[in-house]
């Protein structure tokens, strides 16, 4: 069956590169969108809509009730919607502003619904538009030391109110959710552009990459066709789809490598709270599943970047629900938790993995390795609930909630 939507191409980046990415779309019917939040300390939204000759109109947009992420869904999505019922407007192309990370806009399109559009039925924006895919640009020279900082978006005066983001998270949500990379520069050497390779091929695995020079320019439309069938395309990540997607290289290659860590035994939280710093020190990122000794129903969700770190709810186990709660999740997640149940903890276990690239993964492995709780303490799980517990609910450093524009439903597993 025919997909009667309209394609839409989201484009992020914290690099220059993203409008030059984002205005070589401009063809053959597209549209391009792009919300400016530099005023965001005046209160004011500065919406572009420019046409596929080139025409473009900006509207200045009141923040609505104080709100971010209230603004751009409610002025973006019923945009999206309208944009569909032009006959003349082939595909939608939305360059995001440089804080924004595309998997909280893919994520409201798909879910959040939008009400009062004149002549469509409420619903969500993808009734009426399909992710075709989500490029992100990066700057070769600064990409890196962005990734692996600490600095958050209020030091730098892109931040308002409560946003505790870092750079490190914004840029590295960005590649992490990408189809297809664009890099403008050659980094600071051959050593360093091959760095920078080996973790872009690991983070974003299935993406072809378009390495732009100073004598090029980017061309999008090219790109797209290079994004393989199975691509993401904006689905949602799941705290409990497997974490190694799209297969990618688990050779260490100029340093950078992907540390694997498992368990079936949960962690002490003290020591736990206390070995979290061996990912915060020549790591880019590290995500995945952790079972607490002191929270044996929920599945936390572990998530950093750079020099911050979250833990949050993941949801329950399987083992902690009802046969009627079980039979309401994905058949994949059932049968992957048949293939490793345990009679006696169910499908609890501890799995993540960690991309690094100047630390050392035996001292990783070891630091993890000592905060699993011991023979002796598995043997007493009545002394479990008796054991201080530093996480509570969740528990994130730096420790303000942060949150992302468009971020309506927020994904299990964030705090």
């Amino acid at each position: 069956m025919t997909d009667g939507r309209t394609p839409l191409v989201v484009v992020a980046g914290w690099s220059d590169v993203a409008e030059t990415t984002a205005r070589s779309l401009l063809a053959d019917g597209t549209v391009l969108i792009h919300h400016d939040l530099s005023r965001l300390g005046e209160g004011v939204v500065r919406r572009t809509v420019t046409d596929p000759d080139g025409r473009a109109r900006t509207t200045v947009l009141e923040l609505a009730h104080g709100c971010v992420s209230c603004t751009l869904r409610e002025d973006l999505l019923p945009l999206l919607r309208r944009l569909h019922a032009r006959s003349s407007v082939r595909r939608i192309a939305v360059q995001l502003d440089r804080t924004l990370e595309p998997e909280s806009l893919c994520r409201a399109v798909e879910e959040v619904v939008v009400e009062g559009v004149v002549g469509q039925l409420d619903g969500p924006a993808s009734r009426d538009v399909r992710i075709e895919a989500v490029i992100a640009c990066v700057d070769a020279d600064s990409w890196l030391d962005d990734a692996t900082g600490d600095r958050t978006l209020l030091e730098l005066g892109l931040g308002v109110g409560d946003d505790e983001r870092t750079v490190a998270q914004v840029v590295v949500g960005q590649v992490g959710c990408a189809d297809a990379l664009v890099v403008a520069g050659a980094g600071a050497d051959g050593w360093n552009q091959a760095r920078l390779h080996a973790v872009l091929a690991r983070l974003a695995p299935t993406a072809p990459i378009d390495w732009i020079g100073d004598d090029l320019a980017p061309d999008a439309p090219r790109l797209l066709a290079r994004i393989p069938a199975g691509a993401r395309r904006g689905a949602a990540a799941d705290a409990h789809a497997p974490l190694l997607r799209g297969q990618p290289p688990l050779a260490t290659d100029c340093g950078v490598t992907l540390v694997e860590f498992a368990a079936e035994r949960p962690f002490h939280p003290e020591r736990l709270h206390e070995a979290l710093d061996v990912l915060l020190d020549g790591v880019v990122t590290a995500r995945g599943r952790l079972w607490l000794a002191t929270q044996p129903d929920r599945v936390l969700w572990l998530e950093s970047a750079g020099g911050g770190l979250r833990v949050g709810d993941g949801g329950r186990w399987l083992a902690a629900m009802t046969p009627d709660q079980q039979e309401g999740e994905p058949t994949a997640r059932r049968a992957m938790a048949a293939m490793r149940w345990d009679e006696r903890f169910g499908d609890r276990d501890v799995s993540l993995v960690v991309l690094a690239h100047a630390a050392d993964p035996t001292d990783i492995d070891r630091a993890l390795q000592w905060a699993l709780v011991t023979d002796e303490e598995l043997d007493r799980q009545t002394h479990w609930p008796t054991w201080s517990d530093p996480f509570g609910q969740w528990h994130q450093d730096p420790c303000e909630a942060s949150e992302s524009p468009y971020s309506d439903v927020k994904r299990e597993g964030t705090a």
